[in-house]
């Protein structure tokens, strides 16, 4: 190549050291650096096209707005094509020798405070546009050919190996306008001159750049970035296309959420909840399935703390151009900036689920069917957001059929002026609650009582504590006040002989519970074990004892017995006139009222009784 007025350079002093970590320390995957060059490549063009908006005269007006990549195998060399704005000699050593030459003094310093650190450098690299040099990694030497977009432009050239010195030549050679990249691979880097691994790149973090990516003549980034169109522009079937795309599925998705925002951050997303939780089918735990983007170049495909854990069965895109691009982008450097990120985006998805709840209930339904575990999940981790999250919770309760569902707000518009609680009961299933001990007191004072069915549901309560001022309690609670009851006719124990009894069975059970009284609240039982632990309920014993967690000691118990029961008035009699009977009677009953309660662990000692007292009876019988 013939040359003329060549002029050799030093590399400013910052460039040398911010060289010698992106080469040796900073990126943790070399193919990183096609990804840097191609955004700068739309990043150009999209310079150029703002020029061409003010009407100014375009050299090689003519040019497509595309960026071209030609991988040569045999050569060992990948070439980075893009006609967008160019660059004079002026630019060639303001942006290539020198780094944000108006803030040097500033980068010095803030290197100088990393001491060398590639961690430490990370934020403050990201503020100067140096994405550039990330092509040094791979690089034995690099050659950018490069004509301005001014009419007046020259045809320069600038050479570098990246090893403290450049050179910018003129050449005769006729220059399109924008800039052409020749990197010479190293040896190790050879990979990078072979298609089908850039193909793979650049599906991998450019699919979405805004302007065509042709290898090799072949456009790469055939699937728009759809989450900057408008919602009322795009079709069912296109939100589908990109779904099974950025998802790898196969099926349509449950919902889609398409919003964008300028305040307080420029924020476009687009998101879907799949139809299918994969976790229930023992997949094991979800990854992360919102990309991250910003510009429409990748960040991110899987961003660990962009979103709360409990979001993990998102899938879609965000899109931020307020995010800063450090030189890695493999990490968001401003903690504070992401944080704020993910709240707008959750407050935002979480509204959306409200807005479904509210007009499009049976598809909410659908979604709660499916992914409620998620949002329960999140009551008892994001403090921040459980405020929005607990209307969004649905249960069954006792004022609704089998199946159907009332939310918090829902009972709480249906409650009493004067109760000041919300009634829940735990177990594995419905019938187990309705032929319980612990519903008949609610159903005879007309209360209503939530049903609670997952083993997490407990700790969603727990955590939640109350719900519009209305504290959450559970209907088998020993400290309740059911004082209210409306009296009930027949036969009774008086209160003498209900004081005796008690007395008598406290002394029977002894440290088995903590006291034995007379009970207002059983209708039809002829006993209930109440927990009187404030802290705990049985179902959380049981759940922290199947997970291998200490779960305390023992729970305490208070016994209650109906003294309108026959079993407690035959009870009462018998142990007076054989004690012993009564006494096998009474632990039977005991262990009856701690079963239904879910504080039998080891049911050998029950089951043998049980067969005992049958074999008694049939021996009277006969």
């Amino acid at each position: 190549m013939s040359t003329q007025t060549a002029e050799n350079h030093t590399f400013q002093a910052e460039v040398q050291q911010l060289l010698d970590i992106v080469i040796h320390s900073l990126y943790t995957d070399k193919e990183i650096f096609v990804r840097e060059l191609v955004s700068n490549a739309a990043d150009s063009l999209s310079k150029l096209r703002h020029h061409e908006l003010k009407g100014e005269t375009i050299y090689d007006a003519s040019l497509k707005t595309e960026i071209n990549l030609t991988t040569d195998d045999t050569a060992g060399t990948l070439t980075i094509q893009d006609f967008g704005i160019g660059l004079t000699r002026e630019e060639l050593l303001e942006n290539l020798g020198t780094i944000a030459h108006s803030g040097s003094k500033a980068f010095k310093a803030a290197l100088a405070e990393a001491k060398g650190d590639a961690a430490n450098t990370l934020e403050l690299i990201g503020q100067f546009g140096v994405g550039f040099y990330s092509v040094f990694m791979v690089a034995e030497e690099v050659k950018v050919y490069t004509h301005s977009w001014r009419e007046d432009g020259e045809n320069l050239c600038w050479i570098s190996d990246g090893k403290g010195s450049y050179r910018i030549e003129t050449t005769p050679d006729t220059q399109r306008r924008g800039a052409k990249m020749v990197i010479k691979l190293k040896e190790d880097a050879k990979e990078f001159a072979k298609k089908e691994r850039i193909e793979g790149i650049l599906k991998r973090y450019s699919s979405f750049v805004p302007y065509p990516i042709n290898l090799n003549g072949t456009q790469v980034n055939t699937i728009q970035a759809l989450w900057t169109r408008s919602a009322s522009e795009i079709k069912p079937e296109e939100y589908t296309e990109f779904y099974k795309f950025q998802a790898n599925a196969f099926d349509e998705p449950l919902q889609t959420f398409h919003f964008s925002a300028d305040a307080p951050l420029a924020i476009q997303a687009l998101l879907f909840t799949p139809k299918q939780n994969i976790e229930r089918f023992g997949f094991g735990r979800m990854e992360p399935g919102v990309a991250l983007y910003c510009k429409r170049v990748l960040i991110d495909p899987h961003p660990r703390h962009l979103l709360p854990e409990w979001l993990r069965f998102l899938r879609g895109v965000i899109d931020s151009a307020d995010l800063p691009l450090n030189i890695s982008r493999e990490s968001m450097q401003d903690s504070t900036l992401v944080q704020k990120l993910s709240k707008v985006i959750t407050g935002r998805f979480l509204k959306f689920l409200a807005d479904e709840a509210k007009k499009r209930p049976e598809a909410y339904r659908e979604f709660y069917d499916t992914f409620s575990i998620y949002l329960k999940e999140g009551v008892t981790s994001d403090h921040t957001h459980q405020e929005k999250i607990a209307p969004l919770l649905r249960f069954e309760s006792s004022l609704t059929e089998a199946g159907q569902y009332t939310s918090l707000d829902e009972y709480v518009e249906r409650m009493r002026e004067e109760q000041k609680e919300i009634y829940f009961l735990h177990a594995p299933k419905r019938s187990t609650i309705e032929s319980g001990p612990y519903l008949e007191a609610f159903k005879q004072r007309n209360l209503e009582v939530l049903f609670l069915y997952d083993p997490i549901d407990e700790f969603v309560t727990n955590h939640l504590g109350e719900y519009k001022g209305k504290k959450l309690v559970a209907a088998d609670s020993a400290d309740l006040d059911l004082t209210d009851a409306p009296e009930q006719s027949g036969e009774t124990l008086s209160e003498e002989e209900a004081k005796a009894l008690c007395t008598w069975l406290k002394e029977r059970f002894g440290k088995r519970v903590d006291s034995v009284d007379s009970s207002k609240r059983l209708v039809e039982s002829p006993a209930a074990a109440l927990n009187a632990d404030r802290f705990m309920t049985a179902s959380m014993r049981r759940m922290l004892k199947s997970m291998n967690q200490d779960a305390g000691a023992a729970p305490s118990v208070k016994l209650e017995i109906n003294p309108r029961h026959g079993l407690i008035r035959n009870l009462a009699g018998l142990s007076q006139s054989d004690p012993d009977l009564a006494g096998v009677i009474a632990d039977q009953l005991l262990d009856n009222s701690l079963m239904a309660a879910g504080l039998v662990e080891d049911t050998r000692e029950f089951a043998s009784r049980l067969n005992g007292l049958l074999e008694r009876l049939a021996g009277k019988k006969s």
